[in-house]
């Protein structure tokens, strides 16, 4: 029965029978058999097909929800047995807004000092995303937005608070300044985030409530591609003030804070709330919480 849980989840998210075996690591056939038979078992249609994936229906949407908590669960004991026999090890997944990828070493370096044998990979995306890898059990936990837009249900744990500041090679227009507003800095060119960033829906807001339409030259969903367009002189841009002291060249670089209005969010860990967490995730929290009271907010 978790198999095929596991099978549904993936056709669910994939909505593509090929592609969902190809994650399972199993052939078409097996799959295609799995759901029937989860079908049969359950006495439900979960799945509108006709030659080829349709839609989940409204049965196979309920029973999503109960196989993403069944199978958490599974994986959820797995873990702790394996911590009983051996201490903490596995694979931790963690996915982060841009904004957040130079404070996420700060989290993984001390846990992984604690508990060596944990590795990491980690995605950058954005902040829907992460909801939406959390709730299909991809990830572990992520790194985003904690007040500005809805999380759902679940865990976090705040870790830093952002303030925005205007990043701009030194000798080029506004870099004497000591502080600068969103309607100054409105008619400059600009490198910012991509439109699907929260980041970006964040500073495109501050602006409409300084009474500017903003238009940057250049967009990408790097933070890095920002910063190496910004040294070249020819763009600024705008980023959390430490995002953009985690780049260092300070002596070429200004960062200086925007107000009117001096804008603030937080930004911190996130983990789909349940009881238990897994060994994994609880010690993740636990270090983010560590690094919460350690942290200075600037």
């Amino acid at each position: 029965m978790i198999d095929k849980l596991e099978f549904f989840i993936a056709l669910a998210q994939e909505r593509h029978f090929g592609r969902a075996a190809e994650q399972c690591g199993i052939t078409q056939p097996t799959l295609s058999a799995a759901i029937k038979q989860l079908e049969d078992q359950l006495g439900v249609m979960l799945v509108n097909r006709g030659s080829r994936y349709q839609s989940l229906t409204p049965e196979g949407q309920r029973v999503l929800e109960w196989a993403r908590r069944i199978v958490g669960d599974s994986r959820t004991m797995h873990e702790e047995m394996r911590a009983a026999r051996r201490g903490l090890v596995g694979h931790i997944r963690l996915a982060a807004v841009p904004t957040t990828l130079a404070m996420v070493p700060r989290i993984t370096a001390p846990f992984q000092e604690k508990h060596p044998e944990v590795t990491f990979s980690i995605l950058s995306t954005t902040s829907l995303k992460i909801l939406g890898l959390l709730e299909n059990l991809e990830i572990d936990a992520g790194l985003t937005y904690l007040e500005n837009e809805p999380l759902g249900r679940v865990t976090s744990v705040p870790l830093q608070v952002e303030r925005y500041h205007l990043v701009t090679a030194a000798g080029t227009e506004l870099a004497d300044r000591e502080s600068v507003t969103w309607k100054e800095i409105g008619g400059i060119r600009l490198c910012l985030l991509t439109a699907d960033m929260q980041n970006r829906r964040i500073i495109n807001q501050h602006f409409a409530e300084a009474g500017v339409t903003v238009a940057p030259t250049l967009e990408s969903n790097s933070m890095i591609v920002l910063f190496s367009h910004v040294r070249t002189g020819h763009w600024s841009s705008i980023m959390p003030y430490n995002v953009g002291k985690s780049f260092g060249f300070h002596d070429e670089i200004r960062l200086i804070p925007i107000v009117e209005p001096d804008a603030q969010h937080t930004v911190g860990l996130v983990a789909t709330h349940r009881e238990p967490f897994t060994p994994l995730v609880s010690a993740l929290l636990h270090e983010a919480r560590i690094l919460a009271e350690a942290q200075t907010f600037r």
